[in-house]
This record gives C-alpha cells, structure tokens and sequence, in this order.
C-alpha cells in the first residue's frame, strides 16, 4: 500500500542513522507531531539548543558522529528512512527522574537532556516506527535549517510504501517502547555498542560481519534478515566439486575432498601427515588420500573419473595403505571412496566386503551445500550411523542422499512453523499453532505437542531467534514472530 509522504523531519544526522539502524526509537524535538503522521528522515546539521556535538553525545559515539555529520554535507543529500510517530511523550517536572534511564539507554548525555528540560521545563520525546526506503531519496538542494523538508521538483522521491522493511521488528519495538515509557533501563546497551562498532569494520571483515548479523537477529533489528550470512566458498569452490570429480583432474579432486571434510567439521591433529586433510598436499600411490581423526576416524580414497569405471584396485589400494599407515586403528575407521564412475564387479564386491561408502562427487556437494547454507544442519555424529550401516558399496550413495533429504525436511518443517506464527500476526499458544499446522497442509506429521513444543522453544533459542518466546506457568507458553527461516529449493 503506497503512503503520500508530504514532507520530511529535521533531525541531527547522528540520531537519523541511529534511528535507522535500529539503536534508537526515539529523539527529542520540541515540536508537536501528531501520532501517526509521516515523514521522511531529514538529516541535518543542526543539534538541539545549539548544543555541541560534545555536549550532546556521550563519549564513546564522538568519532562515529563527526563521521556522520561530515557525510550530510556533500550534496546531494540522501534520505534513506521514513518514519510515523507512534507516540509524542511529553516528559514533565514530576517525571525528571526518568532523564537519568533515558540517557543511560541512548547516545545522548544526561546533562545535554537536563538542560533542554531546564528551558523548556518539559522534554518532548518522539517515539517513531522507522522503515528503510529500497532506494534512498535524492535531495539536490538542502533545505532551510530547523524548518520541515519540502522536496522541491528537481529532487527524486521514492515511493513510501507499508511493505517497506521496519529496522525493528514488532515485537522488539513494542518490547523496547513499553521499558522506555516505564522509565526503566534498556538491557542491551553494550550488546548494541557492540554492534555499532563491528558494522565499521564488517565490509572488511567475514567473521565481524557474521558476528554483527547474530546480534542484530539478537535485538530483532529487521523483521527480514536472512538467515544466515552468504558463505563465499558456495562460488568459490563448493560449486566445484561436482564437475572437477567427473573430470581426470585427480589431484584437484583430492584437494576439494579434503576441504570439503573440513568444511563438515572433521580435523586431523597431524596436517603434515600423507593422510592428513591439507587441502595444498599433492596425492599420490604412496600415501592415503584423506583421514580424519576427529570426532571420529574416517579414512578414505578419491577417484576422479569422466566416463570410465572405477577398478578394483581403488578399493584394493585402500585396503592395503590403511592398514599401512593406520595398522589397528583402520578397523575402527569408517571407510569412503569418493568416485564419479561405476565401479566394476570386482571393485563393488571388494567394497561392499570391506564396508567402504562408495559416494558421488555430486553427493558431496549437496552435503557441504547443505552445511554452507545452513551451519548448524549437518550434525557429524549424527552423520556417522548412517555411514556405519548398511548398505555399503554403491549403494551407501542413496542411503547418505536421504540422509541429506531428511535434513533438508526437518529444516522446511521448522520454516513452515515460522509462517503459522507469522500469519497469526500475535502472540500465540502452541494449541493454537498445533491445530493451524494439522489444517495447513505441513511438510510432515507432528505427533504431540510435546514434539511441537521442543520445536518452538528450539526456534525461540536466542542463538536461533526466529520466534519469541513468553513463558507461562505449568509450560502454556505463548510464542510470536521475530524473522524467517529461508529455504532454498534443495
């Protein structure tokens, strides 16, 4: 639903970034704004009471705020936010007290507070619903300072829409509004410092910008982050395992085996080994592909192919170099041959006997695909049964595949989950989602609400958070939306 913004608010280009990340919902300003009004985010240069930027800001954000200010004046300027008052809080002389809980809960000193209140014996708070424009709009011109924005015709205007992303979820915002109001201290404060000061560094960094991303999930900043940050190695090489192993490039196969078990979590303590997984070791006849020790021993051959089978002296080979190499340990190995060709007669029944897992290249992917997508999905003791039971030979490769598939239902089950919640649009009880989920058509039973319960506080886990989660008495929990769980075609 489109929305006519008619004009825009000036507020200190500090606070507008913060207000557009998330770390604030409200600033003050001394006019009166109607709820529900709307307007664009105007950056601005100008403080409150021709306060200083030192005076205005605590400490720790000075840098941050010189760095802010300094990009509203090159022109054009860019709005980025557009925002509705959901509430024009007038602080009064018998509610002075609540200025020491608003500052400790904001960027703002007390005393820069204090005397704002001290003039105007009131301190006028606006607390706004702010959302992201996909496209920022262009102002060619700024506009005259303290009064509202008025977009000239040679400025470029996107279009403000109710589907726009909130910065905040609901459930944070409402959250964060009811402890504001009551005047008591927002508890992550130092959680969103420190998101504030990985966000300077995370277009340089893979891990800043992971970490930045849990805690935004964390905070409910966006109802729409994805579910977890894009794993380069999907392009860089995972994507490259299927074609190399049905190529002859033998030693490059081996080289993405041996990332790919590192990838999955395996480790070997003795890299500079023949056997270890050190993905620059060059294979050869006189040593094992690959071994892991840890968390339990796998050793194994690779035999990349195009069209011709793969001969019994694979499968022999690995015979005769584990036991060389590993002596008794090679019994309690699990065995692999990674192989993109048939295997002959004598090579299936040389693995078959042996109990080797005989796996496709393309196999492989879809399990580091898995695991790249998904961090948390492939579970290596989990794995290890079905790599421990029959069958083996060839057909371990379709036992693993729907190793893979289960995997890939149990994570659409929960995303499914995650929508029935979000359609309800409110806290909700696990009766009520139990019997939403038997009337929505689900990608597999539940069987009792003790399943679906262990699910939902799953989702609920801070270290997930795609769902919130109150707590009631005798386990009548009521759960609410936060962010989606994204599922890729598997």
């Amino acid at each position: 639903m489109t929305i006519h913004i008619l004009n825009g608010l000036q507020l200190p280009a500090f606070d507008v970034e913060m207000l557009t990340l998330g770390k604030l919902i409200a600033v003050p300003f001394r006019q009166h704004i109607n709820e529900g009004q709307v307007f664009w985010l105007y950056p601005s240069q100008n403080l409150p009471d021709t306060l200083s930027i030192e005076q205005y800001y605590q400490p720790e954000y000075l840098n941050y705020v010189e760095s802010s200010f300094a990009q509203t004046k090159v022109q054009p300027l860019q709005i980025k936010a557009w925002a509705r008052c959901e509430y024009h809080w007038r602080i009064n002389p018998e509610e002075k007290y609540l200025l020491s809980m608003i500052a400790k809960s904001t960027v703002w000193n007390l005393s820069a507070l204090e005397q704002i209140f001290n003039q105007y014996q009131v301190l006028k708070l606006l607390i706004l619903r702010v959302y992201r424009l996909p496209q920022p709009c262009i102002v060619n011109q700024p506009t005259e300072a303290g009064a509202f924005y008025w977009p000239k015709s040679e400025d470029h205007l996107t279009t403000a829409s109710e589907n726009h992303t909130p910065v905040i979820s609901n459930a944070s915002f409402n959250k964060r509004k009811a402890l504001l109001l009551a005047g008591e201290l927002y508890p992550y404060q130092t959680l969103e410092y420190l998101q504030f000061q990985l966000g300077a560094i995370s277009d340089h960094r893979l891990d800043a910008k992971r970490l930045s991303q849990d805690i935004k999930i964390f905070l409910g900043w966006s109802e729409n982050l994805s579910t977890s940050e894009y794993d380069p190695d999907l392009e860089i090489w995972i994507k490259k395992i299927t074609p190399v192993g049905n190529s002859s490039d033998g030693n490059e196969f081996e080289r993405l085996v041996r990332k790919s078990l590192v990838k999955l979590g395996f480790s070997n303590s003795n890299t500079k080994s023949e056997a270890s997984l050190d993905p620059d070791r060059v294979g050869g006849a006189g040593g094992l592909d690959f071994y892991c020790e840890a968390p339990y021993p796998v050793v194994g051959e690779c035999k990349a192919t195009k069209t011709e089978k793969v001969p019994d002296g694979t499968a022999a080979q690995l015979v005769k170099l584990g036991y060389k190499h590993l002596q008794r340990q090679y019994n309690r190995c699990i065995k692999i041959i990674m192989a993109a060709g048939e295997l002959t007669e004598d090579a299936e029944l040389t693995a078959s006997g042996n109990e080797m897992n005989v796996l496709r290249p393309e196999t492989l992917q879809r399990l580091v695909e898995l695991k790249a997508k998904h961090p948390g999905s492939i579970d290596l003791l989990d794995l290890k049964p079905c790599l421990e039971s029959e069958p083996f030979g060839e057909e371990a490769d379709a036992k693993v595949n729907r190793y893979i598939y289960n995997i890939w239902e149990n994570i659409k089950l929960r995303s499914h989950l995650i929508k029935l919640v979000k359609n309800a649009n409110r806290e909700v009880s696990i009766e009520y989602i139990s019997g939403a989920y038997d009337a929505s058509d689900p990608p597999k039973p539940i069987f009792n609400l003790e399943e679906m319960r262990e699910l939902l506080i799953e989702l609920s886990s801070p270290l997930t958070g795609y769902l919130g989660r109150k707590k009631g008495s005798d386990g009548n929990d009521r759960f609410y939306y936060l962010r989606d769980l994204v599922v890729e075609k598997s």
